[in-house]
């Protein structure tokens, strides 16, 4: 049996056969909550990576050629959150806003953790097969480049002269300030602070929330793009000056205006081999995160103009034309002879008939432990053991994916075992969860010892239905329907759970995953 869905975990091979830079598309570009993204792109590879906050594996890598048909390919954290002790609370800390960026033949990625401080995790030297590169890559282990409690939101730049310059941001929460930015400079090896940070902008009257930098060098002028007002309210602002420290000179380039793309703001801008740039930002849609959208970028008098004027774009034109996909339902012929996206590029579907969880799998709980799971390829299923529930009643051992931002199904064939020693009866639970910061709701499998099927219904305002069958055909409501909640800083989540209670005991009962599917309605 074969893994059907879009993210592919392999060495991978694209298959758009490129006929131009950037194909007509319509926003946002990816429905699923991949929060302050940034892109670079290596060759004509485009690699983006954003925030993934308590889950692991953490830095997802998504690996595109035309900055609108995305994969993911790798994670740059695999196993554990850098800094995460046992017992820790996890949700909504540890990897936040990350900067991606190729160097001297490796991969850069640098992110701020706001109890700790900015680490930079980079690969070793990247291997090209056939002019691809070819993923997942080696990455070194995290290094702490800049302890301090409270920055976030870095960003490096690579000057002419050698210096390494790292801008950034704070969190107002752990360093008793906000609105403002920072610059430092590191290190030529990029690994530690040469000087430290200095306040090159103070946002409060204006453009309070400033955060989420990006550094770029561009005829001379030095840039740092950045949000302001707030995830769900704010604007994108630039702001370049000769030198590096300013004083800087600023513009509003992306803001809502008559459009209804709230907040957009908070990305990064890229080129395509042909010199067209773009820019990729995020709009929080509540429950369902914040969703990906792709602006056109041009330059006038060395300000970036981005989208229609300064607003979101809804559509694109494009560039490309004639795509060529081996998935032919990822695209659709909008009525003008070209192709577009369209949302059955986002289906998924997961037999498990690999050794190895797919990377659109994340685990809640900061890190990954063996006893959790088992990857049953000979029998093409997932087996998730039941781990104990921490303080708070949490559960360390959630199996999660991203909810799309649109009415959708999520199905699964499932098997729940559990133990049957005298001393466990009772102590176990199992089922299908939906995540929230402020609740969570969850469909148990009941203990028949037989397959059985499970069914999430949720609407495009993320109101969710749970079903059970036996045959999956007959279905048979599951409680009643309910309002789902937004994570801490993150979307809703769907997925599994397998817990027990406080008991202890020398063996673990266990819920067998047979598939799971997710399907647009």
């Amino acid at each position: 049996m074969k893994r059907l869905y879009l993210f592919l975990f392999t060495s991978i091979s694209f298959v758009l056969a490129v006929h131009g830079a950037v194909p007509s598309y319509t926003n946002p570009i990816l429905p699923y909550d991949y929060s302050d993204p940034d892109v670079c792109r290596v060759g004509d590879t485009y690699l983006m990576t954003s925030s993934s906050f308590n889950n692991v594996p953490g830095l997802q890598i998504l690996a595109s050629k035309d900055l609108v048909h995305w994969e993911i390919v790798d994670a740059a954290i695999r196993y554990r959150l850098p800094g995460y002790e046992e017992g820790n609370k996890v949700a909504g800390n540890f990897v936040w806003a990350p900067a991606i960026r190729e160097h001297e033949g490796r991969i850069w990625i640098y992110y701020g953790d706001p109890d700790r401080g900015i680490y930079c995790v980079r690969s070793k030297a990247i291997s090209y097969q056939y002019s691809e590169i070819s993923f997942p890559l080696e990455w070194e282990e995290p290094v702490l480049v800049m302890p301090a409690k409270g920055y976030i939101d870095p960003c490096p730049l690579w000057d002419e002269d050698g210096r390494v310059w790292l801008s950034h941001g704070v969190a107002g929460s752990r360093f008793g300030l906000k609105s403002v930015l920072m610059m430092a400079e590191l290190t030529a090896d990029g690994l530690a602070v040469k000087t430290p940070s200095r306040i090159i902008f103070d946002g409060h009257e204006e453009h309070p929330t400033s955060e989420g930098t990006k550094l770029y060098k561009r005829n001379g002028y030095y840039y740092i793009m950045h949000p302001a007002g707030g995830v769900a309210t704010g604007w994108q602002v630039v702001q370049r000056s000769k030198n590096i420290y300013g004083p800087y000179e600023l513009k509003v380039t992306l803001a809502q205006g008559k459009t209804s793309v709230n907040a957009p703001h908070q990305g990064g801008w890229v080129e395509t081999p042909e010199g067209e740039g773009f820019f990729m930002h995020f709009q929080d849609v509540g429950v369902a995160g914040r969703i990906v959208h792709l602006q056109p970028l041009k330059w006038e008098n060395d300000w970036p103009v981005m989208g229609n004027n300064g607003e979101p774009v809804e559509k694109y034109k494009g560039t490309m034309y004639n795509v060529q996909r081996d998935d032919v339902q990822s695209t659709k012929d909008n009525g003008q002879g070209t192709k577009e996206p369209s949302w059955a590029n986002f289906l998924r579907r997961d037999e498990f008939d690999s050794t190895e969880l797919a990377l659109d799998w994340q685990w809640s709980g900061g890190r990954v432990e063996p006893r959790w799971y088992f990857c049953d390829a000979a029998n093409s299923r997932l087996r998730l053991y039941s781990a104990p529930r921490e303080a708070d009643e949490w559960m360390p051992n959630l199996l999660l994916q991203k909810i799309p931002a649109v009415a959708f199904t999520a199905t699964a064939r499932v098997r729940f075992a559990p133990n049957k020693h005298k001393k466990m009866v009772g102590a176990e639970q199992a089922g299908m969860i939906v995540t929230g910061r402020k609740a969570s709701f969850k469909l148990e499998v009941p203990v028949t010892d037989e397959w059985v099927y499970l069914k999430l219904e949720m609407n495009n305002r993320q109101q969710g239905t749970f079903y059970t069958s036996t045959d999956g055909h007959k279905w048979t409501k599951a409680g009643e329907p309910f309002q789902a909640v937004e994570g801490h800083w993150i979307g809703a989540q769907v997925g599994f759970f397998c817990t027990r209670d406080s008991r202890t005991h020398n063996d673990a009962g266990w819920l067998d995953v047979d598939w799971f599917e997710i399907k647009r309605q």
